[in-house]
């Protein structure tokens, strides 16, 4: 082996983590957060964790990613570590897919269905596809999938320009001594560790000692306890996330340690104990390809069957590494948005918009409550109004310092379209919010002076009350699942807003004038219109910015002209029907 081998070697290796990182890039982006939800949702048994855990990692391709994934849950108090235990372990399975996948440069065979299974035959016509797919389409989709199938090609490519640089090692008697050391179990485990640890992903580690097996020099003696250390060294990303997260964060990526450092210790006993009773004769053959696929499988399921049912063992054992403190046991802090999403794009953008949703319940439960004072004063709602909306300020700052991180990174049409809606959302949620604190503020001016409306005014405000808590339910809606067709309904009710602010205050200029209401329940009550009105306005903003979005484009002012001057007839329609629902007594 020469010098221009081993610059073929390193080139094969840069070749194939480039493109294991851009396929895994492309099949999160495809997802588009969804497997996120998936991961978030549907952990209610352990069985369902693990199978959940091996799939999403199968997809993505990257235990590191899914298990980085699980501790942002858990940072973000979206999981419960038990919850975590059981995904974490089926992140370990998912991982293997990948030695089954590169087992293909394995094939040998003159056929001519073999040959074409070969990834020399097919990585070449998946790049060209890729190419086309990422050059002349417009589809963000078709996009994605050009982008997965070039990582893939090249992927493929980089293991066989590997495999072909270290075919020459066969001949080198250095090379061949170096792997009769790793034979020694412990050995085997320290190196294939800390190979792992550098790269950082266990499915590349496996890879190259896939290409190395080709050379037929490696035996499963030394190949198994390599493997073994795989494992453990694919601990250290979730590790490094863990830094800076709370106590339970740590805890899940201790889990993620604990549980292959113990099933690595397990499985080396057992197995060297029944080798050195038994003598398996395939431990002094040449390891194949194939060969490490089925080890690597096999270790993972056996210590997932083995584990599982001492999950909480495992639990047990991460909270008494990473301790609280008595502070910390008593109160417990989560964050609203974690950073390690930063890394997978597409499930940064669905943890934002999930974010962003609880800020807008959150407004509109601080509205609702507010709403509730002029019906029955209550000193413990207020003191609840108030801390609310310091949260949704709170919320406010975060998502938009999250949201401008997460701009900077490489998105899909549909993620930039979430994102751009989301920024342009959250203040008017946040005004939302405020304004709901100005009711609160006019409620105890009307409590302290024990003063009280008129049944004709209370029955009109009873009309606009429930027209506004109409639209902000709609417009927590229309943000919740971007449905177009209910964001158009929106601004037929924000005009019908106005018209009754308008009706109402002519009404109280009549009673003025009758001497039936004071001038001083006129300034409470222009506080309450006025503040309904402007909730109602950023209600229209919220609807206008999601169906803007989708036409890529903010114009707001000329497309809500375009519907008033064009007299759009499914506003008409729609605003005649609120009319006839929300009409004043």
């Amino acid at each position: 082996m020469d010098i221009l081998d081993v610059i073929t070697m390193v080139g094969g290796l840069a070749l194939f983590l480039y493109g294991m990182n851009v396929m895994g890039t492309g099949l999160a982006k495809m997802s588009g957060g969804k497997l996120e939800m998936i991961l978030e949702k549907f952990t209610s048994s352990s069985i369902k964790a693990v199978l959940l855990g091996a799939g999403v990692t199968a997809v993505i391709q990257s235990s590191s990613a899914t298990t980085v994934m699980v501790v942002g849950f858990v940072n973000s108090g979206i999981m419960t570590l038990k919850q975590a235990v059981g995904i974490i372990m089926g992140a370990n399975i998912g991982t293997t897919v990948t030695s089954w996948i590169l087992s293909l440069t394995g094939i040998q065979g003159e056929n001519l269905f073999l040959q074409l299974l070969k990834p020399s035959t097919f990585a070449p016509v998946f790049a060209m596809v890729g190419v086309c797919l990422l050059l002349f389409t417009k589809s963000a989709k078709k996009k994605d999938v050009g982008t997965i199938l070039v990582g893939f090609a090249v992927l493929m490519i980089g293991m066989d320009t590997m495999s072909n640089a270290v075919s020459g090692l066969a001949k080198v008697k250095a090379f061949t001594n170096l792997f009769l050391m790793f034979e020694n179990p412990v050995l085997g485990v320290v190196v294939g560790t800390l190979l792992t640890a550098v790269i950082q992903s266990s499915s590349a580690s496996v890879g190259i000692l896939q290409a190395l097996c080709l050379t037929g020099s490696i035996s499963y003696a030394s190949a198994i306890p390599i493997i073994m250390g795989q494992n453990i060294g694919t601990c250290i990303t979730a590790l490094l996330s863990a830094i800076g997260a709370n106590k339970n964060a740590k805890r899940a990526a201790v889990v993620h340690f604990y549980f292959n450092l113990i099933g690595t210790i397990l499985f080396m006993i057992v197995f060297y104990l029944l080798n050195a009773a038994l003598h398996f004769t395939f431990m002094t053959e040449p390891a194949g390809v194939t060969g490490i696929a089925v080890v690597h499988s096999l270790f993972n399921i056996i210590a997932t069957l083995t584990l599982l049912p001492a999950r909480n063992l495992l639990v047990k054992l991460a909270s008494i590494t990473v301790r609280d403190s008595r502070e910390e046991e008593a109160v417990r802090e989560y964050n609203l948005l974690d950073e390690r999403f930063l890394e997978k794009p597409a499930f940064a953008v669905a943890q934002a918009k999930k974010t962003g949703s609880d800020m807008a319940h959150i407004s509109m439960e601080v509205l609702n409550m507010a709403i509730e004072l002029f019906q029955e004063y209550d000193k413990d709602k207020v003191r609840k109004i108030m801390e609310y909306e310091n949260l949704v300020d709170h919320y406010e700052d975060e998502l938009g310092t999250y949201l401008m991180k997460l701009s900077n990174a490489e998105l899909s049409k549909k993620d930039s379209q979430t994102v751009s809606m989301i920024l342009h959302c959250i203040g008017d949620f946040e005004r939302i919010a405020d304004r709901a604190y100005n009711l609160m503020e006019t409620a105890k001016t009307v409590h302290n002076k024990k003063d009280t409306f008129s049944d004709k005014a209370k029955a009109e405000l009873a009309v606009y009350t429930a027209a506004v808590s109409k639209i902000v339910s709609m417009t927590c809606e229309v943000f919740d699942t971007e449905n177009i067709k209910l964001a158009v309904q929106v601004e037929p009710l924000e005009e019908v807003i106005d018209t009754l602010n308008d009706e109402i205050k002519k009404k109280h200029i009549k009673r003025l004038r009758k001497g039936k209401c004071t001038i001083e329940l006129g300034f409470v009550l222009s506080d309450i219109i006025t503040n309904f009105e402007r909730i109602a306005d950023h209600c229209s903003n919220v609807a206008v910015c999601l169906i803007q979005t989708k036409e890529d484009g903010f114009e707001t002012h000329e497309y809500l002209d375009k519907l008033k001057e064009n007299k759009n007839p499914e506003f008409i329609a729609l605003y005649k029907e609120y009319r006839k629902l929300y009409r004043l007594p």
